[in-house]
Formats: C-alpha cells, sequence, structure tokens
C-alpha cells in the first residue's frame, strides 16, 4: 500500500502519539514514517495492518467516517504501546483527515432544513490558488516599522506572537494588515482570551516550522504545527486552522517530492498561515479572519435564475464533481454543485449528472443552458444554492447570452470587470475564488502554453491557459482546437488568473452576435459550449479564414510581472521555506546580497528591496554568548521579517496584474 492508501488520521491524534515519544524515538521517526506503508495491508472489515518485523503489528481501526479519529483506533502489540515509534510511524505516514469530514458535500443533497450548514469545499478552492483576505488588507497596510499601538504584535515597543521581545523591524501584524478600521469598513471583531492564546501557540509553531523548512521540517515540526492547528479549532478559529492543515500538507508534499507540488504554493501557504495567526494573536481581527467550520444558509424567497456554464471540479484533496453558474434577473450570480470524494471520472460524470434542488427534473447540462424558479430558495453568503426541504423548483427557458441579464456580462470594459472579479479575493468573508468575467475577443494563434487572444476594440492581449490541465478533461483539447483558427471572433466567459499577467481561463466560449467570422454551434447549445464537457469538432468552426486573420509567429506580448525583478524576491522566500532560516541567510551574503538589491532598486523597488535586507539581516542574527550559546533562539523575529517581504511582495505582484488587464 501506499501512504495514500491508508486510512487519514485526525490531527490531534497524530500529535499526541508523536507527543508521547521519548527525545531517542523522535530522532527515528521520520526514517520508520519512510518505509512502514509499503507493509500495510487492509481486510474487509476495513482494518489495516502494519508488521514492523516479528513482535510488533500496529493495526488502525477507522471509524465509520474511514478516518482515525480517535487514538484508540490505533493500537500496537510491542511493549512501549501506545508510546512507541511503531504506533506514531504509521500515523505519520497515513494522509491528514479533513478538519471536519465532509460528509454529504455534495451540495445537491437534500438538507433537513432550508437553514442547514454545508461543508462542501468551495468551487475552486484547490483550483486557483490566491492570497486571502489578510494578505489583501496588507497590501494596503504600512509596511514600515509600526509606533507604539501597545499590544499589537510586532509594533514598535509592543508585545510580539508568543511573548518574544519586542519588535525591531516591521511587525507581523503590520505586515498582515492590521489596521484601524476606516470610514465605511466594517470594524474589527474583539476575540476571545482562548483565542488569542490559541492564536499566539499557532504563530509559535509556524513560525519554528518556517525556521527549519522543508529539509528540517520533519514529522515532530509537523506534529507541533498539527497540534497548534487542534487547539485553533477548540478556540473557534477554524480559519486558521486550516490554513495550517494545508502547511503540513505542503510540507509532506514537498519533503516526499510528490508530483505537482510547487514550492511557490508552499510559500504561499506558509505567508496564509502566519498572516492569520498574527491577525487573531492581536487581539482583533476582521469578520473574516476567524472564519466558519460550516456553511449556514438563509432564506432567499423566490428566484429566477437562468444557466451560464458548467465548470469540472477536481481537488488535490481526492473530491471531483461540478460547480453550474447561474445568474438571477437582477445580475445576482449563484453556483448549483455537486461535489464529492471521487477522481476524474467522478468529475466528468457529474456534469450529466441530476440537479438535486427542489424536486427539479434537470441534469447540470440542462441548467448551464436553461433556467430555474425557485420557490423557498436557501442560498449561503457565497452565492451557493441549498436544497432545504421546503425548497421547490421549476424549470423554465434559458437564455442565450445576448440576451438579457446574462448580455451584461459582456458589456463592462474589461479592466473594470477584471477588478470586480478580483475583488473577491479581498473580501473579508475568505472567498478564494476570482469571480466570473466575460469579454470578445479575437483569436491571435498559439504561442506556446498559451492561446493568444486581443480583446475585441482595441483592448489587451490576453493569454488564454486550461482552466484545469488534467488530460481526461477537454479543456486544454478544446483550446489548441481553437488555436488553429486565428481571426475567430468569441465571447468568452472564464475567470482571470490572479497569478499572471492579463490572464484568463475560459470556462466556456460562445459565437460572437453579428460576426461573419465565428463558431457554429448546434442549437441545442444554446450558443456556448462548456470546455470542460463539450468537445469542440471542426463542424463547429467556420470553413474559411477571413483576409485580415493573423498570420505569422505569434508572441504574447510584454508581461510585466515576469519581467519585473521580483522573482529575485520571490525566489529568496522561497529558499527559506525550502532550506529554512540557514539556507536564507546564506542567499543573503556575499555578491548575493548586490544581485539581488540592485535590480529592485534599478526598478523603483525600494520598498522590496528594503525589505528583503532586513529579512537576510534578520535570518543571520544568531546572538550567542560568551560560551557560544544561543541568547535569543527565538524565530519570531524573522518570521516576522519574512512574513512582511511576503505580503509586500504578493501586494506588488497583484498591482502588476491589474495594471497588465488595462
Amino acid at each position: 500500500m501506499s501512504p495514500e492508501d491508508l486510512p487519514p488520521v485526525a490531527p490531534d491524534v497524530l500529535a499526541e502519539a508523536v507527543e508521547q515519544l521519548s527525545a531517542r524515538l523522535r530522532k527515528k521517526l521520520d526514517a520508520a514514517i519512510a518505509a512502514c506503508a509499503e507493509h500495510a495491508t487492509a481486510s474487509a472489515d476495513g482494518r489495516v495492518t502494519v508488521p514492523f518485523g516479528e513482535d510488533a503489528v500496529v493495526t488502525l481501526r477507522p471509524a465509520p467516517s474511514g478516518a482515525v479519529t480517535h487514538a484508540e483506533q490505533a493500537v500496537c502489540t510491542c511493549l512501549l504501546a501506545p508510546r512507541c515509534l511503531h504506533r506514531a510511524a504509521v500515523l505519520g505516514a497515513a494522509p491528514i483527515a479533513e478538519a471536519e469530514p465532509p460528509g454529504g458535500a455534495a451540495e445537491g443533497a437534500a438538507r433537513e432544513s432550508s437553514t442547514e450548514e454545508d461543508p462542501a469545499p468551495a468551487a475552486g478552492d484547490d483550483l486557483v490558488p490566491a492570497a486571502d483576505a489578510a494578505l489583501d488588507r496588507a497590501a494596503e497596510a504600512d509596511l514600515e516599522p509600526a509606533t507604539g499601538n501597545g499590544g499589537t504584535p510586532g509594533a514598535e515597543g509592543g508585545p510580539v506572537p508568543g511573548g518574544g521581545a519586542p519588535a525591531r523591524t516591521t511587525g507581523a501584524s503590520a505586515a498582515a494588515g492590521v489596521r484601524p478600521a476606516a470610514a465605511g469598513e466594517n470594524a474589527p471583531t474583539a476575540l476571545t482570551a482562548a483565542q488569542v492564546r490559541a492564536a499566539t501557540a499557532l504563530w509559535e509553531a509556524a513560525a519554528e516550522a518556517l525556521s527549519a523548512g522543508v529539509t528540517a521540517g520533519g514529522a515532530v515540526v509537523q506534529a507541533e504545527l498539527l497540534r497548534a492547528a487542534h487547539t485553533a479549532r477548540l478556540a473557534g478559529l477554524p480559519r486558521a486552522e486550516a490554513a495550517a492543515l494545508r502547511v503540513v500538507r505542503g510540507l509532506r508534499a514537498a519533503r516526499q517530492r510528490g508530483e505537482g507540488q510547487r514550492l511557490g504554493d508552499l510559500a504561499s501557504a506558509f505567508r496564509e498561515l502566519l498572516a492569520d495567526a498574527a491577525l487573531s494573536a492581536s487581539g482583533v481581527a476582521g469578520p473574516g479572519a476567524v472564519g466558519s467550520t460550516r456553511r449556514v444558509y438563509g432564506q432567499g424567497g423566490s428566484l429566477r435564475v437562468f444557466g451560464l456554464c458548467r465548470e469540472p471540479v477536481l481537488s488535490a484533496t481526492g473530491y471531483g464533481g461540478v460547480v453550474t453558474h447561474v445568474m438571477g434577473q437582477d445580475g445576482s450570480r449563484y453556483t448549483v454543485s455537486d461535489v464529492r470524494p471521487g477522481g476524474p471520472a467522478r468529475a466528468r460524470g457529474a456534469g450529466t449528472a441530476s440537479v438535486a434542488l427542489g424536486g427539479a427534473v434537470l441534469d447540470h447540462a440542462g441548467l448551464a443552458r436553461g433556467g430555474l424558479r425557485i420557490v423557498g430558495a436557501t442560498v449561503s453568503p457565497d452565492g451557493r444554492l441549498g436544497a432545504g426541504r421546503g425548497v421547490s423548483a421549476t424549470p423554465l427557458r434559458g437564455v442565450d447570452w445576448s440576451e438579457e441579464p446574462v448580455a451584461a456580462l459582456f458589456g463592462r470594459p474589461v479592466h473594470d470587470a477584471v477588478v470586480t472579479a478580483l475583488d473577491g479575493l479581498a473580501q473579508e468573508d475568505g472567498d478564494r475564488d476570482p469571480g466570473l468575467l466575460g469579454c470578445d475577443v479575437e483569436v491571435v494563434g498559439a504561442a506556446g502554453e498559451y492561446l493568444v487572444a486581443r480583446v475585441t476594440g482595441e483592448g489587451p492581449l490576453l493569454r488564454l491557459r486550461p482552466a484545469h490541465p488534467h488530460p481526461e478533461l477537454p479543456h486544454a483539447a478544446n483550446l489548441r482546437r481553437i488555436s488553429g483558427h486565428p481571426g475567430l471572433a468569441l465571447r468568452i466567459l472564464g475567470r482571470p488568473d490572479p497569478d499572471r499577467a492579463a490572464t484568463l481561463r475560459p470556462l466556456a466560449v460562445g459565437p460572437v452576435p453579428g460576426a461573419p467570422y465565428t463558431l457554429r454551434l448546434p442549437e441545442e447549445w444554446l450558443g456556448r459550449a462548456d470546455l470542460g464537457y463539450d468537445r469542440l469538432q471542426g463542424s463547429h468552426f467556420p470553413r474559411e479564414a477571413p483576409e485580415a486573420a493573423p498570420r505569422g509567429p505569434v508572441t504574447a506580448g510584454p508581461d510585466a510581472l515576469a519581467d519585473a525583478p521580483l522573482w529575485r524576491v520571490r525566489r529568496l522566500l522561497e529558499t527559506g521555506v525550502a532550506g529554512g532560516r540557514r539556507a536564507l541567510a546564506e542567499a543573503g551574503r556575499g555578491t548575493d546580497t548586490a544581485a539581488l538589491l540592485v535590480p529592485l532598486r534599478r526598478a523603483g523597488l525600494g520598498g522590496a528591496a528594503h525589505l528583503a535586507t532586513a529579512l537576510t539581516a534578520e535570518a543571520d542574527r544568531r546572538p550567542r554568548d560568551a560560551f557560544g550559546r544561543l541568547t535569543d533562539a527565538s524565530a519570531d523575529g524573522y518570521a516576522r521579517a519574512w512574513l512582511a517581504s511576503a505580503v509586500h511582495l504578493a501586494a506588488a505582484e497583484r498591482a502588476l496584474v491589474l495594471a497588465s488587464w488595462a
């Protein structure tokens, strides 16, 4: 068996098992974890046994949910059990269970009541990595050293998370965007003493994990993070707990060199965790900083909604399904989703699964091109439509993209639309998806990994990338077919990529009304093709290309984000994540310092250069006494400096992305 085949283990169960080990056994834990999963065997009753030699056998008995949620469900036959290396190694090799098992994660499942809470993952949570609300507010905060705000962590002269020394440079809370609420903003929410203590402990654990890096971030370091994450959950900080679990999973994948693991994703996870912990440790935080464990549905009254498109969901945490985007008569956006445990086959099949919404007889394919009249609708704060007892739905005729209210999606200037779409990432409700953007484009051609298109009306050049690159989904194949028709006029509905300059990930395409050279789709498709489900054929394209079609080599145009020397800061931050504090200190010495700072200052990025200098200096600051012993072994100051530089980098990159759409 592989580690993925072992039953998932609750974070607190693993943390307790590691905590019970002696110092001698902890040093052997990583080596024991590496090989134990190979010998695991599963029985018909769900038990999993892992032998260690002739005298020790570890048995896991998962709960009905499929996860090991209590210590008694993991036993070992050796004399040291339960404080033995065998038991801790098996638990450490198993995947980390979700913070709350999302049983019935499909939003279309029938609910007990119209206000039932839903733990289903949001569409795109694992598809489009994005900065969270705390980080976006940090872009607006002053990144210079704070002065005299008393209890704010990291403020000059004030206490810091964990009770360390006063901050000497940029404070963690300033980097995370802790600031007084301006007029018209939501006032910060005061946290309880238990929440502050839990957030402080999580900050300390995260700082130590960042200082260790991937190379030294083994099972013991991960267990400390899991322990702090569980404490945060008990204190009512589910958002911080979820961020900690993402870091632990990222550390595991990086140490195992898992496929698809990007160091940049782990750096983003650390940035999010540290920012959330710093905000909460300050004692006050925005409404979205705490997060919510489950999604609560409120009454939405009667609605008439019309389908926009379908979007496959295939997450890294083992979920597959579909999200169908719909629009109300007043232009409000809603989603109907069916997301359950499963892989690519589940994502493909869900596209034609029935919509479990108030007895409606439509499937998701029909809803994407049709409509519903919903009576007694239940709606979550992020626009999900629920299926409570009192909900009833009747099919309606769908509307073409050229008809109202859908036509309004394609009538806005593209820059204004992308600003609105990306604003969802900065809201305090924790939304992690950029909103949908509609525009008309003219295909230029393929340029490397991109399909290049120009927004109609002398707009910017856009880089079109598959919304999901999995080979079993037709996104990439459809874009390749479109790239063979330069000059083709397209109407596109998709998500702007918040991490790339002028990049759009199309979800659906359709013909441009009145354009002579555009798509010719079947009537039953109602003027649109869902790129994740429908496959474009040769008959869907016009036969003769226009005389003015672009010819010659195709280029994607300048990329302000790639051309800016900010990549040097990103590499510095990722060096710290990979090799820990020592590796980052080495990277900031000698000629490497000039190679880092000079290009930044020449490009006018003095703030980035200043923060990078402070970071390398803090990484190299290891004061010792006359006997060579460290006098300040805390990783607190280093974590503050790293977070300040990371938040500044995220803000600068976001500004360049927005400018590329102008």
